[in-house]
């Protein structure tokens, strides 16, 4: 008999783990990402162009502003910072970080509004975890962010999906909200500026969403991770404005308008002026599970202060114009090809959604398909819309410098023209 070294008639009590990590797991880009990097011809002469993920710290031109680096270098350099976050440290970084979005409310947050996390993937994990129950449901865009709904999904929450309308600038159909909401809906989350669409809410439309939501008794997660990296005609309203008509969370970071996704220091801010999440123990739960879970590096909480007071307008600026030129790039090398599709001008944040003809092609089945081929073929890696809930869509980010995004479509075009079907 198997004294226990692995043999078949043992009986192991763990060998069942939690099904929900797995189901979880399902919905993670980077799945998605490592197999498309499996596809690639490591022998290849040419570099690899990755347009499937919004990080441009890499790129020469989105580097971080010189005041940033020395925020954090003075940070490291007096001593201060290599212990365990103090109530002190803390408190410094929620007040600049509470000084920092009141400056686009019409009220004023405190400290006590501000949760720091470790980047925006812990505000998520805080919401849902604090929101998550069995039995309870939630509404979730499509196509959306995957962390949100993997989140959900690992606290049993049942997730609603509600479309973005791409013939309407991908706003929120808010008559399907209302068809989907029931008493055991909690919460909407929006993205805005919109991942992976482009889009940038209008003051109306947010408006609309506040009025829905009060109306079915729910509160509002905004996921503003790409506040104010708008370039078109609409500027960005933070979704606390409305704060008065309904209670929100706003769930932020430092990653994409300093560029700097590496330093993990992210927030969750309660907008909630008539004080509805305090009396619902919202608040409460927030900051109790925020005992349970580790906090963002202490020399990073601790340049927070430094880095919103003396970032230089100029470096936004410049960010900003860049992307605008690069939205540009995108969309007018997309219009060129036969089998994409591109419904709106990305707006803000560093992508855009494209519908991909299958029927245009040869030998492509569907987006993965398509995705993996051209990674395969080009060296040339685009997110396959499957994965964020869009089958036969493409993500493409364009936060990159704009000669190497010219080279990538250009290899985009060459692999369309080379599959074209022979009957279009």
């Amino acid at each position: 008999m198997d004294d226990g070294g692995g043999g078949s008639s043992k009986r192991w009590r763990f060998a069942l783990p939690n099904p929900a990590v797995t189901a979880a797991s399902e919905k993670s880009v980077l799945r998605y990402l490592l197999d498309l990097h499996g596809c690639l011809d490591e022998r290849g002469p040419r570099p690899v162009i990755p347009l499937s993920h919004g990080d441009p710290s890499s790129a020469p031109s989105f580097r971080v502003a010189p005041e940033v680096v020395e925020a954090v270098t003075s940070a490291l350099r007096s001593g201060e910072f290599n212990g365990y976050p103090s109530p002190a440290t803390g408190l410094a970084a929620r007040r600049a970080i509470a000084e920092y979005l009141s400056l686009d409310l019409p009220y004023k947050l405190s400290p006590d509004d501000i949760i720091l996390t470790s980047g925006g993937t812990q505000a998520i994990e805080t919401v849902m975890s604090v929101l998550g129950q069995p039995g309870l449901n939630i509404l979730l865009p499509k196509p959306g962010y995957p962390k949100h709904e993997a989140h959900a999904i690992f606290h049993k929450m049942e997730v609603r999906h509600y479309d973005l309308v791409p013939e309407r600038g991908w706003e929120v159909d808010l008559e399907a909200v209302e068809a989907l909401a029931d008493e055991n809906t909690v919460a909407i989350v929006i993205t805005n500026p919109n991942n992976p669409c482009g889009s940038v809410y209008t003051y109306e439309h947010l408006a609309k969403i506040a009025d829905t939501a009060n109306k079915l008794g729910i509160l509002v997660i905004s996921d503003e991770v790409y506040g104010h990296l708008v370039y078109g005609s609409t500027p960005f309203v933070p979704m606390g404005v409305f704060g008065e008509v309904v209670p929100v969370l706003t769930i932020g970071a430092i990653s994409k308008r300093w560029a700097v996704p590496g330093w993990r220091l992210g927030w969750i801010a309660t907008c909630d002026p008539k004080g509805i999440l305090k009396e619902t123990k919202v608040s409460h739960s927030l900051r109790s599970f925020g005992m349970l879970t580790t906090d963002p590096a202490t020399f990073v909480e601790g340049a927070i202060p430094r880095i919103m007071k003396n970032t230089n307008d100029e470096f936004f600026s410049k960010t900003v114009n860049l992307l605008k030129e690069t939205a540009e790039i995108c969309y007018d090398e997309i219009k060129e090809m036969k089998c994409i599709i591109c419904p709106n001008k990305p707006e803000g944040s560093f992508f855009l959604m494209v519908k991909l003809d299958v029927s245009q092609l040869t030998d492509i089945s569907d987006d993965v398909d398509f995705c993996r081929k051209l990674a395969k073929e080009e060296s040339v890696m685009l997110l396959p819309g499957t994965a964020l809930g869009m089958e036969n869509w493409l993500r493409i980010t364009f936060a990159t410098e704009p000669p190497k995004l010219k080279q990538g479509l250009e290899r985009l075009k060459y692999f369309c023209q080379r599959h074209q079907s022979q009957n279009n």
